[in-house]
């Protein structure tokens, strides 16, 4: 995907999610809550997680963050539900390696869906930790952790 259409995409995605945040709101009857906080940006994040055996039933989240955290988090609520665990956890590592520089040849949207949108943020490694922050909650609320996932 050409560097112009990855700016259009990323101006698209996280502004809209960042305004618009879906699946934000707090779950009563989630199975796994757990907070996420960045204290580099001061981003902090409730995940809740509502699982149906190994399939993510429900995912939301609350708190407050910069526009890249709360697109992230969006979107990250957005592509999960009705997947395993295990394609959760392909999920994060494919994210990851987006936002940090290390996915291998081009950005496809055909491949990455919306989370192409999030290829330019690998350019400014002050924002990795900001765009992984909800996605690194959410493995851990999957692991059942109980202590706040911080990015430090």
């Amino acid at each position: 995907m050409a560097t112009d259409e990855l700016r259009s995409l990323y101006q698209e995605i996280i502004l809209d999610h960042n305004k618009n945040p879906r699946n934000f709101r707090q779950m009563p009857d989630a199975d796994y809550v757990l907070e996420g906080y960045n204290p580099l940006c001061g981003d902090h994040y409730t995940i809740y997680l509502k699982m149906n055996g190994d399939v993510v039933a429900d995912v939301s989240f609350e708190g407050a963050g910069c526009a890249i955290s709360k697109a992230s988090a969006s979107v990250m609520s957005t592509v999960v539900k009705g997947k395993t665990k295990q394609h959760v956890h392909e999920l994060f590592d494919r994210f990851h390696d987006l936002v940090t520089g290390k996915h291998t040849g081009n950005v496809s949207f055909e491949e990455l869906g919306k989370l192409a949108a999030f290829a330019g943020v690998s350019e400014f490694p002050a924002r990795v930790k900001c765009a992984s922050l909800a996605w690194h909650t959410l493995r851990g609320a999957l692991e059942q952790r109980k202590e706040t996932v911080t990015t430090e």
